[in-house]
Order: C-alpha cells, then sequence, then structure tokens
C-alpha cells in the first residue's frame, strides 16, 4: 500500500486501509440502477454484506458518452437503462441516495467510462462520492473515438475538481483494464503506473492502480508483483512524500464461463489472486456475466462467495508464511516487471509532463494496445495467449521491449480471426470445461 503520503487521505482509502490492517479483502461489485430509490436498496444490500465492502454506483451508457437529455427523456419515460443516470438525477438527488447509507465503514464510488466526464465528475464531487475511476487513456481508447488530446485535457480538469474538493475523493485508474482481454500484462500495469503518474501530476492524494485478472494465474500474480514494485519506485516519495495509493484487481473483464459452476471457478480464481497478489481491493463480476445484468441479489451473492474465497486463502497464505514459503517476486519468468518498467521510462522521456508524454508516445508507436481499434492508437502490435494460457507478444509493433523477450504465434506476428476468437474464449472454454469434467467424474462415481 501507500508511503508516507497518506495523511488526510479521505474515507475510501481509510475504510480499504482498515480492511486490510485486518487482513480482508475489500470486496466490490459493479452494479447500478436507473431509478434512485432502487439505487439506494441496492447499496444498502451491499453495505449489509457480512464482509468489508465498497459501494458501486455504475453509470448508465447514456451519461457515459455525454447524452444527458436522452438520458434524463429515459429515465422520465421509465425506459430500461443499464446503470444510475448521475446527470440526470443532478447532484442533490444523488447525495439523497448516498446520505444515511455512505459512511466511514462503507464509502461508495462512482464508477463510468467517460472520456469527457467533467460534467460527471463535478455531479460526483457535489454529491458527495467518496470515489470514482477512469484516465485519460483508460477510458478513452475502449469507448469511441474522443480524440485522446481532447481526453487528457479533460482528465486533467477532472483530477483538478477532485484534488480541490475539501474532503479528499479517492480516483482509480482503469489503466490495468485496457479493453478487458488480451493485452499483455506488461502494458497494462505500465498504463496503470503511467495514469497514476498523472493523476497525482494533477494534484490527486488518493488513488488506486487496477489489474484485470488475464488466462494465467503465475503471470497475473506476477504482474501484480511488479505493479506494486513500480508503484513504490515511481509514486513514493519526493516533497510531498506521494500519495495514499493501493492496488485493486478486476474479475475478468473477458468472454465469461457461461455455465454456473464455471464462472463460481473462474471468481473464486480471482479473489485467490488477489489475496497472493496483495490486491487490497477485489471489483467482482457474477455467474450471470455471460447471459445479462446480474440482479441485485446475484451481486450480493457473489460478493459473499467472494469475501469467503478470500478469507480461505488468507488462512492458506498464512500457513504457507509459517512453513517459509517465499513471496512472489516482482521480477519472474514471465518478464512483466522488466517490460513494464521499460514502457514507463520511454515513454517519461517524451515530454515533461506526463499528459503530453502519453499523447506523443501513442503517437509515435511506443504505447499500443493490441486490437484497439482507436483512431490515436496505432493498432500495429498484437498478442497470443499460447496453449498453456500465456498472454505474450506476437508482434509489439514499435512498443519497446527488453532484449530477448519470447515471442508467440506465426513468425510474421500475424493473427487470424478464427485464432483471434479462439484466444477470446480462452477462459469461457478453460472453465466450462471443468465444470463437465467434474460432473462426469461425479456422474462415474455415482454408477
Amino acid at each position: 500500500m501507500s508511503g508516507p503520503g497518506t495523511a488526510g487521505a479521505g474515507r475510501f482509502a481509510a475504510h480499504v486501509r482498515r480492511a486490510r490492517e485486518s487482513g480482508s479483502l475489500v470486496v466490490q461489485p459493479r452494479m447500478g440502477f436507473a431509478g434512485a430509490r432502487r439505487m439506494r436498496e441496492g447499496l444498502q444490500a451491499v453495505r449489509d454484506v457480512a464482509a468489508p465492502t465498497a459501494g458501486t454506483v455504475t453509470v448508465d451508457s447514456y451519461t457515459r458518452v455525454g447524452q444527458y437529455a436522452r438520458a434524463l427523456e429515459a429515465l422520465r419515460s421509465g425506459a430500461e437503462l443499464n446503470g444510475f443516470p448521475l446527470v440526470a438525477h443532478g447532484a442533490r438527488r444523488t447525495r439523497g441516495v448516498l446520505d444515511g447509507v455512505a459512511s466511514q465503514d462503507f464509502p461508495v464510488q462512482v464508477r463510468h467510462g467517460s472520456a469527457l466526464a467533467g460534467r460527471l465528475v463535478a455531479v460526483a464531487c457535489a454529491a458527495g462520492a467518496d470515489a470514482t475511476e477512469g484516465g485519460p487513456v483508460s477510458y478513452c481508447l475502449p469507448y469511441g473515438r474522443v480524440p485522446l488530446r481532447d481526453s487528457v485535457r479533460a482528465w486533467a480538469r477532472c483530477c483538478e475538481l477532485i484534488a480541490a474538493r475539501a474532503e479528499p475523493m479517492h480516483l482509480e485508474t482503469f489503466g490495468g483494464g485496457m479493453l478487458g482481454q488480451l493485452c499483455p500484462p506488461s502494458m497494462l500495469v505500465a498504463l496503470s503506473v503511467l495514469e497514476a503518474l498523472f493523476f497525482r501530476e494533477h494534484g490527486v492524494r488518493s488513488l488506486s492502480l487496477s489489474y484485470a485478472q488475464q488466462t494465467h494465474p503465475g503471470q497475473d500474480l506476477e504482474a501484480l508483483a511488479a505493479l506494486h514494485r513500480l508503484a513504490a519506485e515511481r509514486l513514493e516519495g519526493g516533497p510531498d512524500g506521494g500519495p495514499d495509493w493501493h492496488v485493486v484487481l478486476y474479475t475478468f473483464m473477458g468472454v465469461f464461463p457461461r455455465s454456473a459452476a464455471g464462472a463460481l471457478r473462474l471468481l473464486e480464481e480471482s479473489a485467490r489472486l488477489a489475496v497472493r497478489g496483495g490486491a487490497a481491493r477485489l471489483v467482482v463480476k457474477t455467474p450471470a456475466e455471460a447471459h445479462r445484468i446480474p440482479t441485485l441479489d446475484e451481486n450480493v451473492a457473489a460478493l459473499e462467495f467472494a469475501a469467503a474465497v478470500a478469507a480461505d486463502e488468507r488462512d492458506r497464505v498464512r500457513v504457507r508464511a509459517r512453513t517459509r514459503a517465499r513471496p512472489v517476486p516482482a521480477a519472474g519468468p514471465y518478464g512483466v516487471y522488466e517490460e513494464a518498467a521499460l514502457l514507463v521510462d520511454r515513454v517519461l522521456e517524451q515530454a515533461p509532463t506526463v499528459g503530453e508524454a502519453l499523447l506523443r508516445a501513442f503517437a509515435a508507436g511506443l504505447l499500443d494496445v493490441p486490437y484497439c481499434l482507436h483512431p490515436d492508437n496505432a493498432n500495429r502490435a498484437r498478442a497470443v495467449v499460447d496453449p498453456w494460457g500465456v498472454l505474450r507478444w506476437a508482434d509489439p509493433g514499435r512498443v519497446p521491449l527488453p532484449p530477448g523477450t519470447p515471442r508467440a504465434g506465426s513468425p510474421d506476428g500475424a493473427v487470424g480471426s478464427r485464432q483471434l476468437l479462439d484466444m477470446l474464449g480462452f477462459n469461457e472454454r478453460r472453465f466450462d470445461v471443468e465444470d463437465v469434467l467434474g460432473r462426469r467424474l461425479a456422474d462415474g462415481a455415482a454408477a
């Protein structure tokens, strides 16, 4: 977690810190409802889970792209929305949703997905939300065609709004979740660190760095270790002592298993990974992920399941510690730390400010997110999931990598459509196959 700069970090960070000191993992849903009453009921249900939780107000898709009039029209007509129309409700009504529910022991975060988030963040600040999420790259490239320069400018203003609030507000970078899957872990780690540095540059004092579970537990564990090491190296120290920070893990954000048992196994793996990898918080998905938007009860059940798995894994970690098991080193067989550190250094060399360095790095192809179609992304880099589930570079394009970095796939780095679809479904097949094999074994034993 953070270094010396932790005073006055706000109640979101304080809640996460208390949970960590007590040996618990904070679990959090990705949940949003259109109506104010339903949103309040949802927050109350999450608050009442028998584990440390954080609340989430996930914003609807109209609001994310600035279509506030359409969100308001849908709200007034009773049309279905896939989240809470924060701007349409306004600061006063949103504050009414939070009052008496959000507290020191249950802070609430607004999650959205907006590249031009100034108005949305202003309403969240005025409503008294404890935290929000995003970043100039991570909330721009995956979600539309807003020019990256416009997003950098808008997120600089968002950071300044957050930093100016009297009650410290927490900001989480989405950099570790780019496109959900098929982005090499070193790129995810580098983007998470770079966005955190951007936040710090614009005055944010409480932040978290994200990483999304991918396709190989060992590689993911190494990535979390690399993220912790790089954050400590780059964020701490200096005249201000550095911001308060922690690491948050997202349960896999790509194509989900279709069977309930397979989905629960994937969620279980993410909870164990969070504990073993030293994450302070886990953003949870539900077994309904492959089929529809989950209900409130399904969100609560997933949180309870993840918390129980995390507690079990915490006990296992303590047993391993007593037997002198060695911790996972930041530098390991997958080279995540070395690749990510080189990326961060090369980007920061481009300009005196982080924002301008990000723009120049993408323009030069030094940062290139595989399979991302945004006009400001070079889209030359390619990654593949090898037969063992390790996510490797097939063709890095102009992305700088350490000498000798292994590559996978065809000699020219090309990835065909059939191979891409197979890779997108890797975790779906892996965990659903476990379910099928388990049922066959059970049927054989019964016979």
